[in-house]
């Protein structure tokens, strides 16, 4: 997940949040949906100490991090919302984030089957509710627009690789990667196996390395055949999650972009399951997965002085 709109993890207070709020989940990757609300009523002043302390898993309620709607009723009926990850910092684009918050607007009666639209990082994203089934999943696809490859769409800093454009690992020297951007930066990594012993070395590395200007998500990719993949994946400002539908969207983006897979219909496997990723030509992406609903709740009086305060 990269900065929004070029700021830095502390996020300045520009709104309130209110006091109520929904969790989901996709394939393992939850979020928390909040409101933006008026300063006469009970919330928390939005800002990175504050978003770090809410999605902190034993101090506060925990997620892989939140996204607020600032209006319900919108004048051009286009949804516009903030996403922040778990460190306090501010993101475009998140998937999964994307496709929880159109399983709420669909229980808030906000939304039906039709598609919808809604506005995060200066684009509008349409987005469908396809069905809900028993036990609160919804089947939830988003549009993400165009992936566009290339070291300048994640603000990558040449001088910072060596002469074959790789960045050169301590230990394991010289890692090759596709750059790729969904509306956040992306470092795609092919691999012949060993993923799961390489993501917890190469996944931080690549995610702060200074080649990348505003950090990047990494995606290791050990696996292919006709129409799958298999990634692991490590975000920046999370770590090693489960899954990760921007993460998805990049990872079968570079793999039709490189020539390894055709365009269409791509499963993409990651340790929480599946997402569906329709890669059509010129690189236009679609998501299509699983929400499952768990719970709505409310702060606490005395957490939102404590929120108040840090």
């Amino acid at each position: 997940m990269s900065s929004i709109e070029g700021g830095d993890a502390e996020v300045p207070t520009a709104f309130r949040a209110g006091a109520e709020f929904y969790r989901a989940h996709g394939l393992g990757n939850d979020y928390l949906v909040f409101e933006a609300v008026r300063s006469s009523l009970p919330g928390w002043p939005v800002r990175g100490a504050s978003v770090r302390r809410v999605c902190d898993r034993w101090r506060g309620v925990g997620s892989d991090g939140i996204v607020v709607l600032l209006e319900r009723e919108p004048e051009d009926g286009v949804f516009p919302l903030r996403m922040f990850n778990p460190d306090g910092s501010g993101f475009e684009r998140s998937g999964n984030g994307l496709r929880i918050l159109a399983s709420y607007l669909h229980g808030e009666g906000l939304v039906g089957r039709a598609p919808f639209e809604v506005r995060s990082g200066g684009s509008v994203i349409p987005m469908t509710i396809h069905a809900e089934e028993s036990g609160g999943v919804f089947d939830v696809s988003v549009e993400m627009g165009k992936a566009k490859v290339g070291g300048e769409w994640v603000r990558l800093d040449p001088t910072r690789l060596d002469p074959e454009g790789r960045v050169v690992h301590p230990s394991r020297g010289p890692i090759a990667f596709v750059p790729v951007s969904v509306g956040n930066p992306h470092a795609v990594v092919f691999t012949s196996g060993g993923s799961d012993s390489l993501l917890p070395d190469i996944g931080p590395f690549l995610a702060t390395h200074p080649a990348f200007r505003e950090g990047t998500n990494v995606q290791l990719v050990d696996d292919m055949s006709p129409g799958r993949i298999r990634i692991l994946v490590w975000e920046r400002g999370v770590g090693r999650t489960s899954a990760s539908g921007t993460s998805s969207c990049a990872a079968a983006a570079a793999a039709v972009a490189t020539g390894r897979l055709a365009p269409g219909r791509i499963l993409v496997e990651m340790e929480g399951g599946e997402l569906e990723v329709t890669v059509a030509d010129g690189l236009s992406i679609t998501l299509r997965g699983p929400v499952e609903e768990i719970a709505r709740g409310r702060l606490t009086s005395g957490f939102l002085e404590a929120l108040a305060t840090v």
